[in-house]
């Protein structure tokens, strides 16, 4: 199923995120996980996607099959552009849809100086458009309620944003942030510049003090007066630190959903317990 039918049947869509194992071999080490995953039935689960050969990639695949077949959760592929030419994303494409997978998130994919970028795509637009005039997936899309880090503004982000979705970006998820004002603000401005897809909020819970600096370095985003106090008070306290963040996200969420967004994208960092308490503590909410 594609997952703009979901949008369609369902008034609040919850997905998750997952990362392939990194060792080969090790495929089969994700499924207590996902038996916890989707016992808490989501609508799709995403899985990430690497830069630079295609091992790694290759595995991503795999286990959305998996996700799809032995689950029965709809998956929704990961696919970097920048480090790859055509011809390799037609590799992927066909194994994708080979496996009898529908859905594609999109992305340009970080730089790295370990996989170059190659010349074909530039930009997640490039790769939309080249998916839509030669395949038929569902294309969902990457948005930055709070700029993209490589955007020169905000004006020059949304204008990016809209062709993408001209492109044929038919679902936007978004990256982390922790002020909703922030997100309800940047959703304001997308319905402004014509953009009507459905635009899902992205959640991930800070549970350590190593994963706020990795986040505040590699994403960009803020952190709201009230989020800092937390972290101040229990930054020193794992134990602490793990149930506040936990508690934050809720927050969030129940804010997110009374507000009637489309959905909710969780990034579980492949913890179950996360994705176990998250769900805990808004199967109620979602589900009315």
């Amino acid at each position: 199923m594609k997952i703009t039918e979901l949008y369609k049947e369902k008034k609040n869509v919850l997905s998750f995120e997952i990362f392939p194992p990194k060792k080969d071999g090790e495929l089969l080490n994700v499924d207590p996980t996902l038996e916890i995953l989707s016992d808490l039935h989501p609508d799709y689960i995403s899985v990430t996607f690497g830069a630079g050969g295609s091992s790694n990639n290759n595995k991503t695949i795999a286990l959305a099959q998996r996700i799809k077949e032995v689950y029965h959760v709809e998956p929704v592929v990961h696919l970097t552009c920048l480090s790859y030419t055509k011809s390799e994303i037609d590799e992927f494409a066909k194994e994708i849809q080979n496996a009898g997978i529908e859905n594609i998130l999109a992305l340009r994919g970080d730089i790295n100086p370990n996989a170059p970028a190659k010349d074909d795509f530039k930009h997640a637009s490039d790769l939309i458009t080249y998916l839509k005039n030669s395949y038929d997936f569902c294309i969902a899309g990457a948005c930055y309620p709070e700029v993209h880090p490589d955007a020169e503004d905000r004006i020059t982000d949304m204008r990016n944003l809209k062709t993408k979705v001209d492109a044929g970006a038919e679902v936007l998820l978004s990256q982390l942030f922790f002020d909703n004002n922030t997100y309800y603000a940047f959703l304001e401005d997308c319905r402004i510049a014509g953009i009507d897809v459905p635009v899902t909020p992205g959640i991930m819970p800070v549970l350590n003090a190593a994963q706020i600096n990795r986040m505040i370095t590699t994403c960009g985003a803020t952190l709201p007066e009230n989020f800092q106090r937390i972290i101040n008070r229990f930054g020193d306290n794992k134990e602490a630190l793990f149930d506040a963040g936990l508690s934050y996200a809720l927050s969030q969420i129940i804010d997110l959903l009374a507000h009637d967004v489309d959905g909710i994208h969780l990034y579980t960092m492949n913890n179950p317990v996360v994705a176990q308490r998250i769900y805990d503590g808004v199967k109620n909410i979602v589900n009315s």
